[in-house]
């Protein structure tokens, strides 16, 4: 037997020999147990459960695959995970899946195509995972999951479109919605909008439920602009904005497609000389976590992304069950706060 530098031998792995010695049954019962079998009697399953507690057992993850043909793993295949929404649709969709007793395996790809998707799936349906999550909000991920054939289910989160099979997502449209017509109800003649990049798939339905809300209301349509997420371009957007108001234009309100970039675009009209709500409302959308604290804190169209992680963990369960799954829709929230006020005059 080997020994460790301080001639003591090291602990030998636990095994189910040995949690069945400390519950005093069968081997076999122990499998059962760890297994999720159901013929187990209520008694006998809690006395394994507490003997694995005792003794800090952890089952093989390999070998309970090859007992029950599920790996208990499901695969998230994403892309820029440095933002903000992203990043948080991750954190919820692994904190729903290890409440479900699931494990997430990551991949980040650098490309949304649709060979770099395929391989990201390809590979992990050779590591046995018994489901992907597809979480793209790019118009290339759409397209590539729409003519994708995987070997195992595959969810789609935060992607919306048709033909993409079982989807959750939070209602874009909805949420632009909810911010032009808070706008417009404070009595702004029409709403303008800085809308993210212009293949991404959230910032397209956002841009169609800004033009649904100010065509319902019978608005004059304002102008639009593409950003790219970050606060950089709300800047450049504000300072555009804040020569035209000077120049006499009345832009008077402004929805912008997230927090980062209407924090960019209130630094821009505030360094201009401008008020923000006096001047300019202002919208964001996501609600993150420093949206109170801006200057002013911003009003802005909140997403559930914990919501989102369990619908979006509870899609892939029922897959696996092999239930008929509709898409599911993750209603947004309007958070009105000082950022947005009635125009001047």
């Amino acid at each position: 037997m080997s020994t460790d530098t301080t001639g003591v031998a090291p602990a030998r792995p636990l095994v189910m020999s040995d949690v069945a010695a400390r519950a005093g049954v069968s081997h076999q019962t122990v499998s059962r147990v760890v297994n999720e079998h159901p013929n187990v009697a209520p008694s006998t399953r809690a006395r394994v459960q507490r003997a694995i507690e005792e003794l800090g057992y952890r089952p093989n993850a390999a070998a309970r695959a090859l007992v029950t043909g599920s790996s208990r793993t499901i695969g998230l295949v994403t892309v820029d995970v440095n933002q903000y929404g992203p990043a948080q649709t991750m954190i919820g969709l692994e904190q729903a899946a290890r409440a479900a007793g699931y494990s997430l395996v990551v991949t980040i790809l650098d490309s949304a195509d649709t060979a770099a998707i395929q391989e990201a799936v390809d590979r992990f349906v050779a590591q046995a995972v018994d489901a992907v999550v597809m979480h793209i909000a790019d118009l290339r991920a759409v397209e590539a999951l729409e003519v994708l054939e995987p070997q195992v289910p595959v969810v789609a989160v935060q992607m919306g479109g048709e033909g993409l099979g079982p989807t959750v997502t939070v209602g874009q449209e909805a949420g632009a919605r909810l911010a032009v017509r808070h706008l417009l109800e404070l009595g702004h003649t029409t709403v303008h909008h800085l809308s993210g990049p212009v293949n991404s798939v959230e910032s397209v339905r956002r841009v169609s439920g800004w033009r649904q809300a100010l065509t319902e209301a019978g608005a004059p349509h304002g102008d639009l602009w593409h950003g790219d997420w970050w606060p950089a371009s709300g800047y450049e957007v504000g300072l555009l904005l804040a020569d035209r108001i000077r120049s006499g234009e009345p832009v008077t309100a402004v929805f912008v497609a997230n927090d980062q970039m209407a924090l960019g675009l209130m630094v821009a009209l505030r360094e201009r000389g401008l008020a923000v709500p006096g001047d300019v409302s202002v919208v964001g959308f996501d609600d993150v976590p420093e949206a109170p604290y801006f200057s002013p804190p911003l009003t802005t169209v909140r997403q559930d992304f914990a919501e989102l992680g369990r619908r979006g963990v509870e899609l892939v369960l029922a897959r696996l069950a092999g239930a008929d799954a509709c898409p599911d829709l993750v209603e947004p929230q309007l958070l009105v706060r000082a950022s947005t006020a009635p125009p001047r005059g």
